[in-house]
C-alpha cells in the first residue's frame, strides 16, 4: 500500500511541476519566459488566453490539493511502522534492562592454585 501511494506522490509531484512550468510568466523577470513575438509562441495558439490560464490554474490547484494528501497519507503510513514511545511500551524496567529476559546464573567460586614452592 504504501510503495503504491509513493509511485502515485511522484507522479503527482512530476505532473505538479510540469503544469507549474506551462504557465506564463506573469513579470518579475523582465519579459523572459511569456509568450511574445520572440518566446517561442507558448500555450497562445493551443487555447485562449484566458481559457489557457484558468485550465492550467485549475490543473495545479488539483494536483497541489493530491500531492499534500498523498504527502499526509505517507506519513501516517510512516508512523505505523515506529518502534515504542516509552519504556512502559519498550518492555524494559527502570534499571534499562529488559523485563523479560532472565539474569545470567551467579558464577561458581573457583579454588585458588596453591604453590608449590619451586
Amino acid at each position: 500500500m504504501q510503495t503504491i501511494i509513493l509511485v502515485v506522490h511522484l507522479l503527482l509531484a512530476l505532473a505538479l511541476v510540469g503544469v507549474v512550468l506551462m504557465q506564463k510568466s506573469e513579470g518579475g523577470l523582465g519579459g523572459l519566459g511569456g509568450s511574445g513575438p520572440g518566446a517561442g509562441g507558448g500555450m497562445g495558439g493551443l487555447l485562449g488566453g484566458r481559457a489557457a490560464a484558468n485550465l492550467l490554474t485549475r490543473a495545479t490547484a488539483i494536483l497541489a490539493g493530491s500531492f499534500f494528501i498523498t504527502s499526509i497519507g505517507l506519513a501516517i503510513l510512516a508512523g505505523d511502522n515506529s518502534g515504542p514511545v516509552s519504556i512502559i511500551q519498550d518492555g524494559t524496567g527502570a534499571g534499562g534492562a529488559p523485563t523479560h529476559q532472565q539474569a545470567p546464573a551467579p558464577m561458581q567460586p573457583h579454588q585458588p592454585a596453591v604453590p608449590t614452592g619451586e
